[in-house]
């Protein structure tokens, strides 16, 4: 063993090869933390040191190669000061120049993923053998950077300055037939043929058959495109990605320049160029937010993981009420590989959700996703029924009918008695209270709520709803489909509107406040679009529904009297009157159309300003900023008081909650994430500004508490 430590060892094969494998003991993955770099710093040295060694192939012991840096380590160096963490980044890159020089050929045997700083470690090889079931790339501008392991500098000098702007501006992971298309790898082999295939190519570079110094040596050079050329590409590059990135997400744009910069530098200086604005990046609030919803997801799916320990496996579902979200229900089920039954008292019914599947699943086989034979697969795993005959071999139903209590109680008895006594029925409610609806159950233990958002298929969020009798069985397992279905499942307390909707009313709240002083609603949509919201308040009702919207916030009412009761007509009360729902019936706030190709577009209808003037009650001058205040104050403090009332456990799975449910700008991180970026007890004093608005504005006590001891909701 020429070297050994707990995440790297080296060790001689045959004929002066030696192989360095990536094994971090007691992680199911490898990644790149200080004890990594560390080892690999002193691996490299007894490589260099060892005469004997006449070629390297680098190897995984785990199922992938390295998915990166760790992020949970990382994120501390990024408090540093500036000018440290130039200096950090340099050392990483001084490890990866080293192994870069060897004196003896390198060959980089990518087993599986290799992302981020694994792929970078990839690129100082020489060469690169991918399994054909491996998956490469840079993601790094998905959490608010880019790559700082010498990827900027290596990728553009390997694939080209086109190829390396569409991979890394965009945070592309690419399988091994992208990959070998744009130079990125030099051969795909089947899985079992890999380490075989990289020893034989080592071999032939050692025997001088391939030239690894010259296949090296552009790496280390500046780019090969002349002033003009490198104009035309990096110019032509910004324009692309500003217009696709945005004004909120720097890094893809800054990626660009970096390499711009650096672009007629040889390796060591175009380094010193990557490292200076990775750093700048690393101190930009967007890359704190988009790190804290890494680490969020992070700490969401290992709690799924933990609820799987007692989930019972799903292997057959059924969903009553077919129609537009039962078919999609049924739709996600099948397409996931669980065979669903899906039960409606109407053919039309049936129909309807037999036509909803099969639509979703032809837009996939016309964009590529899915084969047709395996559509047919998920088509014939739909199995309609018009009877409860097969329900004693169901393991979950899923109620999606009609959001009436009446309704749900009597459908969730008929049901119970035709299934399984551990079979478990979750309720597609999005407002109605969980323990009200169990009360038509004799077994309240096995009942829970399973709330997907619209559409099914696109919307990523599902809320398990626990109720005061739901077994930890029933949520566990209810959370184990979801994700089998590839929903992210989060666990809120029964409640009314439970975590999403209940807050997402009181921001509908300050919407209709704003209206009823005055201010015009194509405005208040053009500031929280801005503001980074994918579509503003009016516009959602629209999508939402003008009438669901309408019933929610009676919901909502009812269980919040204090602050949710409105004591006035309001602009949904008065939309709902005149009959304009939104989309469904082309006229809520806007008129709906379609453009040519068939898409709907809104435009402003004149009309609306009769139905509103009699809900207008004053008109008050407001700026840009109290509009963002009057709709994010009552949002952000509604979020405080679920995680205070125990709704959601976590400040993490509330802002989850709220980015996977309502679109809540990613850049800002979430809503409890946005309070701690203002700073909570300047929070509370910005509340305290607008408190005459109403109670949604007025901070609770353990708020106040916080803000008296400096403390946050993220540490």
């Amino acid at each position: 063993m020429i070297y050994e430590g707990k995440a790297i060892t080296v060790k001689a094969l045959e004929s002066g090869i030696v192989e360095l494998n990536f094994d971090l003991k007691g992680e199911s993955v490898n990644k790149f933390n200080r004890l990594t770099l560390t080892e690999l710093r002193a691996a490299v040295d007894a490589i260099q040191t060892n005469s004997d060694v006449k070629g390297v192939v680098v190897t995984s012991g785990k199922d992938v190669f390295i998915v990166g840096a760790d992020i949970t380590e990382f994120v501390e160096s990024f408090k540093l000061p500036e000018e440290e963490l130039v200096a950090g980044n340099l050392e990483v890159n001084q490890i990866f120049n080293a192994f870069e020089d060897l004196n003896v050929p390198t060959v980089a045997a990518i087993n599986g993923i290799a992302l981020g700083g694994g792929f970078e470690m990839c690129l100082a090889a020489d060469y690169r053998v991918m399994s054909d079931s491996a998956k490469i790339g840079l993601p790094e501008v998905k959490l608010g950077i880019y790559p700082g392991f010498g990827g900027t500098v290596r990728f553009p000098r390997v694939v080209g300055v086109d190829n390396a702007v569409e991979w890394i501006a965009a945070g592309k992971e690419g399988r091994a037939e992208d990959a070998l298309k744009v130079g990125a790898v030099d051969a795909v082999v089947a899985a079992d043929k890999l380490l075989e295939a990289s020893l034989d190519l080592l071999k032939r570079a050692i025997a001088g058959e391939l030239d690894y110094k010259a296949k090296r040596q552009p790496k280390l050079e500046k780019i090969k495109l002349s002033p003009i050329e490198q104009m035309m590409s990096f110019e032509t590059a910004k324009g692309l990605v500003a217009a696709q990135a945005g004004p909120n997400f720097p890094a893809p744009i800054e990626a660009v320049k970096t390499m711009q910069k650096a672009a007629n530098y040889g390796r060591d200086k175009a380094l010193e160029v990557e490292a200076k604005g990775f750093a700048k990046l690393a101190k930009t609030s967007v890359a704190e937010s988009l790190i804290g919803l890494f680490l969020n997801d992070q700490a969401l799916k290992r709690k799924a993981k933990d609820h799987g320990e007692i989930a019972r496996d799903v292997k057959l579902a059924a969903v009553l009420g077919a129609g537009i979200m039962g078919g999609g229900i049924a739709y996600q089920s099948a397409l996931k590989g669980t065979p669903i039954l899906m039960k409606d008292i109407r053919e039309e019914g049936i129909q309807l959700g037999l036509d909803e599947a099969a639509k979703l699943l032809v837009k996939r086989v016309e964009r590529k996703r899915l084969k047709p034979a395996a559509m047919a697969q998920a088509l014939n795993a739909i199995r309609p029924t018009m009877s409860y005959g097969d329900f004693g071999n169901v393991d979950i139903v899923v109620e999606a009918v009609v959001e009436n209590p009446k309704v749900k109680h009597a459908v969730l008895a008929e049901v119970e008695e035709h299934v399984g006594e551990n079979t478990i029925i979750a309720s597609n409610t999005s407002t109605i209270s969980i323990n009200h609806l169990a009360k038509a159950l004799k077994r309240p233990e096995n009942f829970v709520g399973m709330h997907f958002f619209n559409p099914v298929h696109m919307m990523p969020l599902v809320e398990v709803i626990r109720g005061e009798h739901s077994s930890d069985e029933a949520v566990a397992t209810t959370v184990a489909y979801a994700q089998k279905m590839g929903k992210n499942p989060i666990v809120v307390n029964d409640c009314p509107g439970f975590l999403v909707n209940r807050v997402l009313f009181p921001y509908f709240g300050g919407f209709a406040k704003l209206v009823s002083a005055g201010v015009d609603f194509v405005r208040i949509d053009k500031v929280m679009e801005k503001f980074g919201w994918p579509m503003g308040p009016a516009y959602l009702l629209d999508v939402v529904g003008i009438d669901t919207g309408h019933h929610g916030r009676d919901v909502m009412a009812e269980g919040f009297p204090d602050r949710m009761k409105e004591e006035r007509r309001s602009a949904i009360d008065a939309l709902y009157e005149a009959n304009r729902l939104g989309q469904k019936n082309g006229k809520g706030f806007y008129a709906h159309e379609t453009d040519k190709r068939g898409k709907p577009k809104k435009v402003v209808d004149d009309a609306i300003a009769e139905i509103l003037a009699p809900i207008v009650y004053e008109q008050r001058e407001v700026t840009d900023e109290d509009i963002i205040n009057w709709m994010m104050i009552p949002l952000c403090m509604e979020t405080v008081r679920c995680l205070e009332d125990g709704i959601v456990e976590t400040a993490a799975e509330a802002d989850m909650g709220l980015i996977y449910g309502i679109g809540f700008p990613l850049f800002r991180g979430g809503a409890l994430r946005y309070i701690d970026s203002i700073g909570v007890a300047e929070f509370v004093a910005l509340a305290d500004k607008y408190s005459d608005l109403g109670a949604l504005y007025h901070p609770t006590e353990k708020l106040r508490e916080m803000a008296k001891n400096g403390q946050t909701f993220f540490g």
